[in-house]
């Protein structure tokens, strides 16, 4: 075993000596042939071209069936916005305290008290029940669907190989790609947004489906069957009631997915909802509007979620605090309800909230930013000059072009790069000898990157770097799938677009784990420091994506600063919660064997608990990647280039063939990633002994 081990540890230490011979090879032919640094626009094929011809065929043949879909989906989506706009604020506001008593007690019956009030009161109480009539058809619709599809997974092999990729690419390609068929198929209004928020809403259904009655014990099937049970009664009187807890978090996921998509789907189907006003302000820069619309999305996100998260947790303290049957606490809401109603046939200011009552300080608030920009314009505008000449350009463009007397004060002269060369020759060699060939050889691909940029790199060695990593991580299977994924961005002509994607997404991930982790870690050894944590999380992770560019805009305007603040405040998340989880559930009994061996706090943090964390927090790097990608494709609309903005340009022109390309260029690049980390994750696994 040991010698096997160390021929393919010989051999991944070849591969590398050889990329870096490939590598430099073209690195020095960059300014002599220009195909080494652009890909030759003869090389590539007309992919979207293509696609768009079978989508006009396909949208020829078939749109009358997709338009009568429309119209039927019509009918419920009007019924339910004609009752909420119709019915009395304060008696849907008492409807939604009942549930969200018998949801969550007290404390979440406040909070629906407040969220609602607030709604009424800053004047938005039609469009958010216009945005709740749209998530109110789109959920049930993503839920039997997926439902519906889960089940067919889990009964059949067959059907579970077509579900499962079909699942990754609809949870990899970005939603602007797909809202481009959606437009083109069903047509432009509410409905088409509503029907755009399903489709999104259902892999979460899916995939809680599946696992919830894959995890049905043995135990209980045979004793249903052993009762006597039918194959149907199996199902429904024991599979189905033994899985209803993961079925109801995927519900919630469904929930909190499809009213994530409110603003987006407002790009295809205004209705004056929330959502629209979110984006039609945020267009406009008025930015005192948006941010009050946004916290609008954001507390119906955080109402929604705390009422669904509550019904699957089957949170039973809150119900028998006041021993309540929930019976008795919604007739108790119905009736209140009852009450409003008919009082609001007299009582005008019941019916509909007076103008005179609304708080409206957009004005106020728009003047403070005003303020805050004037008196601090400068302090802001060196925090971002500073990320972006000392952070990001080197990353992009490399220190070889960005080291200006301009930007860093000075040229880069000759005794510079040498020093430079020297130094990371010298730091590789030193990490190699302290901590193996695989430190040494991350150390030089990073300082190669850093002086050259990702983006000046030549494309040739980049696809070597990428395959070879991803082939050392996770096999030739992982290793042939990047490279699959790298080809179709070059054959297709979108590579430079999707590595200016991987840039900027590489960047914001590497802060966003390093901050997120030291929280994470921080948090796992103090308690006070994950109570105050934990409600900024769950902040962060209900707020639509849209909502978190508002701030953000507000005082660093459009750029790529922008964006990158952006993704972080998405991404960052995860690798705070991973890590704070892997490190708090390490085995005690390794923890109290560290301790007998004499151990300080230290040395069992970074020893022990730390690398029996490891499958863990590289769980959290993946979805920090994953969040990052998501929101790469929102901060399109701040003035980014990529792979995010090519959808959304082909979004606006109704441009299918160019929204799948850059679209499925996205998915490639997040689903190689995630590959590569679960990977990763399950040698660490192996290795620790860890199941």
């Amino acid at each position: 075993m040991n010698s096997l081990h160390q021929r393919k540890e010989r051999f991944s230490l070849f591969a590398w000596v050889a990329v870096a011979i490939f590598g430099s090879v073209f690195l020095f032919q960059r300014d002599l042939a220009d195909w080494v640094t652009q890909y030759p626009e003869a090389w590539t094929l007309p992919a979207a071209t293509w696609a768009n011809i079978g989508m006009d065929w396909f949208v020829d043949h078939f749109r009358w069936l997709f338009r009568a879909i429309s119209w039927l989906l019509t009918w419920p989506m009007d019924a339910i916005l004609g009752l909420l706009t119709w019915l009395p604020w304060p008696t849907t506001i008492s409807l939604f305290i009942g549930i969200a008593f018998v949801a969550g007690g007290w404390p979440l019956a406040l909070f629906t008290l407040f969220a609602l009030l607030y709604m009424v009161g800053i004047g938005y109480w039609t469009e958010s029940m216009r945005t709740l009539a749209l998530v109110a058809v789109s959920v049930p619709l993503s839920v039997l669907v997926g439902f519906g599809l889960g089940v067919s997974a889990w009964r059949s092999e067959r059907a579970n190989r077509l579900v499962q990729p079909l699942l990754d690419l609809m949870q990899t390609v970005p939603t602007f790609a797909y809202l481009i068929p959606i437009l083109l198929l069903f047509g432009f209004g509410p409905v088409v947004g509503m029907i755009a928020s399903a489709i999104y809403a259902c892999p979460p259904m899916v995939r809680s489906t599946v696992l919830g009655l894959q995890r049905v014990p043995e135990e209980t099937v045979e004793s249903g069957i052993m009762s006597g049970a039918s194959s149907g009664q199996l199902f429904w009187w024991v599979r189905f009631p033994s899985a209803l807890p993961t079925i109801l978090v995927g519900v919630n996921q469904s929930t909190m997915a499809a009213l994530s998509m409110v603003i987006i789907a407002a790009i295809i189907g205004s209705s004056a909802d929330i959502g629209w006003e979110v984006l039609s302000t945020m267009r406009r820069a008025n930015f005192g509007e948006s941010l009050l619309a946004g916290i609008v999305v954001a507390l119906i996100a955080m109402l929604l979620d705390r009422i669904t998260r509550g019904f699957a947790q089957d949170n039973q303290r809150s119900k028998r605090a006041f021993s309540l049957s929930p019976r008795l606490i919604l007739g108790i809401a119905g009736a209140t309800a009852l009450s409003f109603l008919l009082l609001s046939l007299s009582v005008t200011e019941l019916s509909e909230f007076p103008d005179q009552w609304v708080f409206y300080p957009a004005a106020q608030i728009n003047a403070a930013i005003l303020f805050f920009t004037v008196e601090f314009g400068a302090a802001l505008d060196q925090i971002k000059n500073g990320f972006l000449f000392f952070f990001l350009l080197p990353l992009r463009i490399g220190l070889e072009n960005t080291i200006r007397p301009f930007t860093w004060g000075f040229d880069l002269t000759l005794t510079m790069k040498i020093s430079y060369l020297i130094a990371c020759v010298s730091l590789s060699l030193l990490g190699g000898y302290r901590y193996g060939w695989r430190v040494a050889v991350a150390i030089g691909i990073a300082t190669v990157l850093l002086y050259f940029g990702i983006e000046r790199m030549p494309w040739p060695a980049m696809v070597a770097l990428l395959v070879t990593l991803a082939w050392q991580a996770g096999g030739t299977r992982v290793g042939l799938f990047t490279l699959a994924g790298l080809a179709f961005m070059l054959v297709t002509g979108v590579w430079s677009l999707g590595v200016r994607s991987l840039y900027l997404c590489f960047a914001a991930v590497l802060v966003s784990f390093i901050i997120g982790g030291s929280l994470g870690i921080w948090a796992s050894q103090s308690d006070r420091v994950s109570r105050l944590v934990r409600p900024i999380n769950d902040t962060l992770q209900t707020m639509p994506l849209f909502v978190l560019l508002i701030p953000i805009l507000m005082f660093f305007q459009v750029g790529e600063f922008t964006a990158f603040l952006a993704i972080i405040a998405y991404a960052i998340v995860p690798a705070i919660r991973y890590t704070e989880h892997g490190l708090r559930h390490v085995n005690n009994e390794v923890i109290e064997a560290a301790i007998a061996s004499g151990c300080t706090p230290l040395q069992i943090l970074w020893q022990v608990r730390l690398p029996l964390a490891i499958p863990e927090i590289m769980l959290g790097l993946n979805q920090t990647i994953m969040f990052g990608l998501a929101m790469l494709i929102i901060a399109a609309l701040v003035g980014t280039q990529g792979l995010g903005q090519a959808v959304y340009v082909a979004l606006g022109q109704a441009n299918f063939g160019e929204g799948l390309v850059a679209g499925l260029g996205i998915a490639f690049i997040a689903m190689s990633a995630d590959r590569i980390i679960q990977a990763v994750s399950a040698g660490k696994k192996r290795a620790l002994g860890i199941k």
